[in-house]
């Protein structure tokens, strides 16, 4: 074979811009390995991927899908662990939404036992991006209090199992009743309907005045102050998007009285020794978490590989519960 269907950004814009093309196979280089992708997951970076605002790091498929899973085909020189016929799932730059797909040797990981490839296809994203901001850059320790905005995202949902697994307490912030119960039927100790109820107020409700310990924030915009307030003393705000935009007009005096640290960090554009390192702590941290069922990914949605734009119009929508994902062979 030496061509494959795949998907394209066409011209930046909506969904319907994203179509299925064919183009050549990829090549593994030293230290990769060429994957059969049967499944890969829909993130939010796609859709900015797709809107123009996210573009590939240098070097990097244009493709956009940063998450798969299916089976080892080749190898590239050097690569030590993975062997033609092995099942994996893989965190790459770019490159997912296709038949097949090169990813750093490093930054694969066997499939959980007990998971469906499908389901393995939406972790690798998720996991990286909550054990580096949640468990490193947050350092969340057991008994300590996360707060988690958009708590039924694909990174919501695992933030919340991940924490309650970890032995920490959880509040989820979410935008209905029917995905406040989803967050509590995932371990969430509160959920907020940020709609109805300032979250603010709920956090410090809960913890008698205290506040949050850590908060993973995607939200950005008029949630920083917020944020700001709803932590604990020497709490940690951790910043992984701004969906109400990148600016905030701050008041730095509570952020000075409780030293608190506001961080954040992005995934994609890291390198290669970033990126194995968190690989070998997520498979030592989150995959036996995974493995014994305490956790596990919840997939909202499978669509076809030429329903692309669909995924994202669905994604941009924000109706998911979980995953979304999308079926390529």
């Amino acid at each position: 074979m030496d061509a494959m269907r795949l998907v394209e950004i066409s011209a930046f814009g909506g969904p319907r811009v994203l179509r299925e093309t064919r183009g050549p196979l990829p090549v593994p280089q030293a230290g990769e390995v060429l994957v059969r992708v049967a499944y890969a997951g829909v993130n939010r970076p796609d859709v900015a991927q797709r809107q123009g605002v996210y573009p590939p790091p240098p070097g990097a498929s244009p493709v956009p899908g940063l998450e798969i899973a299916g089976q080892v085909v080749a190898t590239g020189p050097g690569c030590a662990r993975w062997r033609v016929g092995d099942a994996v799932c893989a965190l790459v730059a770019g490159g997912g939404y296709a038949e097949y797909a090169t990813a750093p040797e490093a930054q694969c990981l066997p499939l959980p036992r007990g998971l469906s490839v499908c389901e393995a296809a939406a972790l690798p994203e998720t996991a990286f991006t909550v054990w580096s901001n949640v468990f490193e850059r947050g350092a969340l320790a057991r008994g300590e209090l996360l707060l988690v905005h958009g708590g039924t995202s694909g990174i919501g949902t695992l933030a919340i199992q991940l924490a309650k697994a970890r032995g920490a307490r959880v509040i989820a912030t979410a935008g209905s009743e029917d995905k406040c119960a989803a967050c509590r039927e995932l371990g969430a100790d509160l959920a907020v309907n940020y709609r109805e109820t300032d979250f603010v107020t709920a956090v410090k409700e809960f913890s008698a005045g205290r506040g949050a310990d850590v908060i993973l924030d995607m939200v950005g915009g008029d949630y920083t102050q917020r944020n700001i307030r709803a932590a604990a003393e020497q709490g940690r705000i951790v910043q992984i998007a701004f969906l109400h935009g990148a600016k905030a007009e701050l008041d730095l005096m509570p952020l000075m009285l409780k030293r608190l640290v506001l961080t954040g960090s992005t995934l994609r554009a890291r390198s290669l020794d970033f990126k194995a390192a968190l690989a070998r702590a997520v498979e030592q941290n989150v995959w036996p978490l995974v493995e014994s069922g305490r956790v596990r990914p919840r997939v909202a949605r499978v669509f076809g590989l030429d329903e692309a734009g669909a995924a994202h119009e669905l994604m941009e929508s924000s109706a998911h519960i979980g995953k979304i994902v999308l079926r390529i062979d």
